[in-house]
């Protein structure tokens, strides 16, 4: 079914990156049930809520600091770079998508970024490396270099606005795919979870791979519940398999 189709939009959950040694975060015993992301209203109004979402940051990221893209990584960059999947729609923000060799503007992040910070009050982006020593210097979340702002990690929080030109661009090639391939997604969050749906609708195929029944096998034209790597590294040039 992949391969007949002319323009396949790709959409990619936490589920594709399990391979790579990044936690999900739905499973009973993952590290996310410990170091829930800080909501975004408690971020911004308390110094100490900002102070404890940073440890909880850093403690994440030092889990998975060396995870590296795997064969669902791999073979997804290779549908880009055959020129039939126009985009990556992820609801990852871990990089991994780019890291596997994907131009960032064919890498559609509904969730944001969790390897960068960015001042809530400019924009202006700041590395990690610099977050984290002016954290461990003070005990304190970090302000903007530029204009004193409040700096947070690039990701939309529980409660912060989703960013609207990765949702358009989303939308739009959902609706004008002749197949919508689904990689590790719970398609349980929304408004992500109804892309899928809009392509339905709009006479593109379904195709769900993901290791746990999701909402939306019902609909689906072909639901193949299994691990990621195997099944897709088919797509993998055997130059990088």
């Amino acid at each position: 079914m992949v391969e007949e189709a002319d323009v396949i939009a790709g959409f990619t959950g936490a589920g594709i990156s399990t391979e790579s040694g990044v936690p999900d975060f739905r499973s009973p015993d993952s590290p996310w049930l410990k170091n829930r992301p800080i909501p975004f209203e408690a971020f911004v109004r308390s110094e100490e809520a900002r102070r404890e979402a940073w440890r909880r940051k850093f403690v994440m990221d030092d889990l998975y600091r060396g995870a590296r893209p795997n064969r669902g990584h791999r073979a997804i960059a290779s549908l880009v770079e055959s020129g039939r999947m126009p985009a990556v729609i992820t609801q990852n923000i871990d990089g991994l998508h780019q890291a596997s060799g994907i131009a960032e503007d064919r890498v559609i992040e509904l969730h944001g970024n969790g390897t960068y910070a960015a001042c809530l009050s400019c924009g202006r982006r700041h590395e990690l490396a610099w977050v984290r020593a002016r954290f461990e210097q003070t005990g304190d979340g970090p302000r903007c270099e530029a204009c004193d702002g409040i700096v947070k990690s690039a990701t939309i929080s529980f409660g912060q606005s989703m960013p609207e030109l990765p949702l358009r661009k989303s939308v739009r090639l959902a609706m004008t795919c002749d197949l919508f391939l689904v990689v590790g997604s719970s398609l349980v969050v929304h408004p992500a979870a109804s892309l899928p749906v809009m392509a339905k609708e709009n006479g593109a195929r379904l195709v769900i791979v993901n290791r746990d029944p999701t909402p939306l096998d019902g609909i689906a034209d072909l639901v193949i519940h299994g691990e990621i790597g195997p099944v897709l590294s088919g797509f993998i040039p055997d130059r990088e398999a």
